[in-house]
This record gives C-alpha cells, sequence and structure tokens, in this order.
C-alpha cells in the first residue's frame, strides 16, 4: 500500500500549501484541484481494504474465511460533501 501512504502524504503537503495562503490563485486552484484528485484516489482504496477486511472478518456462516474483490460505487463525493 505504498502508493496510498505517498498520495496521502502529497495530500497533506498540498493542504499545508493551500493553508499558508501565499500563492497566486491560479495556483490555489491547480493545487486545490490536485487535492480533491489525491482524496479521491484515498479514499477510494480506503473504501477497498475496507471491504476487503469485511470479507475477512464476517465469513459465511460456518464457512471457511474467505476473500474475495468486491466492486465498490464511486460516488464521486469528497469528504466532507454531504448528499
Amino acid at each position: 500500500m505504498a502508493n496510498f501512504e505517498k498520495q496521502l502524504e502529497e495530500l497533506e503537503k498540498v493542504v499545508e500549501q493551500l493553508e499558508r495562503g501565499d500563492l497566486p490563485l491560479d495556483k490555489n486552484v491547480a493545487l486545490f484541484e490536485r487535492g480533491v484528485e489525491l482524496s479521491r484516489a484515498c479514499k477510494a482504496q480506503l473504501t477497498d481494504a475496507e471491504s476487503r477486511i469485511r470479507v475477512l472478518i464476517d465469513p459465511e456462516e460456518n464457512g471457511a474465511v474467505r476473500t474475495e474483490e468486491l466492486e465498490v460505487e464511486d460516488e464521486g463525493r469528497v469528504d466532507g460533501e454531504e448528499d
């Protein structure tokens, strides 16, 4: 999951740069767009991991623990957005 950690690290740097507020508007917008992309990518990876873990801890009744890939719907929302 090294990719997740790298994306999360980059997202943290983007947030730090945006919080400083010392960049021109166009650079802030570009950083914000990159932040949204990174946030969505991280969220998708976390959702995938959660789905796989649920399969591991909730096996079929009296069955062996199994793993399977589950499809995850991407609703295109960013954390903090409401329905």
